[in-house]
This record gives structure tokens, sequence and C-alpha cells, in this order.
């Protein structure tokens, strides 16, 4: 189970942190990642993270702005994100999967609304 918070309003050029911390999986063996959902478009991917940290990769629309981490002894990945722009208003769902650049995302959080005003 994946349980995502952190969400919230914020105004244009603010920030917020993101949380999703997972039980019931091994989760330092699962590579972690962030995606999101405006009203009205698709699901996207933000950012992921390698099971050790070691690698990362960021979609370009965050890169420079947005940085996910993570904490294996928490059991917590993170999405820092900095200098929002209201076209990053969106549901947040982190999610998990086993391998980087091979399989499908199989498990996913509820997801956190982000809201930033202009």
């Amino acid at each position: 189970q994946l349980q995502a918070s952190g969400g919230g309003l914020v105004q244009a050029g603010g920030s917020l942190r993101l949380s999703c911390t997972a039980s019931g999986l091994t989760f330092s063996a699962y590579t972690m990642g962030w995606f999101r959902q405006a009203p009205g478009k698709e699901r996207e991917f933000v950012a992921a993270i390698s099971w050790s940290g070691a690698r990362t990769n960021n979609a370009d629309s965050v890169k420079g702005r947005f940085t996910i981490s993570r904490d294996n002894a928490k059991n917590t990945v993170y999405l820092q994100m900095n200098s929002l722009k209201p076209e990053d208003t969106a549901v947040y769902y982190c999610a998990a999967k086993t391998g980087w650049n091979q399989g499908e995302y199989r498990y996913w959080g509820q997801g956190t609304l982000v809201t930033v005003s202009s």
C-alpha cells in the first residue's frame, strides 16, 4: 500500500514537498515514481528514483524545479517541488515497480491534490 500526502494550495512560485509512505512491500527493492493527472488530461510521468537512490529521472517539464528523493529506512519517497506554476496543478500519484528501464508500475497510491494559484 502506498499513501501519498503533502498536497495543498500554494501560490505560483511557491514550494511543496510531497511524501509517499509504503507498507506491505519491500520498499528498498522498488523503483519509485511520481505521476500527475491534471483535470481533463491524461496521467503523465513526473519523476522516478531507483531502489538505491543512485539514479533519478525527471520529466522535462519539471527539470530544475522538482527533486525526487527517498529514505529507505522510512519507506518513504519524496517529491520536492519548487518554483511551482499554475500548470503544475494536478493530482499527484506515487507508484512502485521492480526494475528501472523495464516493467510497469504495479502499485499505486491514492493521490494527493496540488493546486497552484496564479
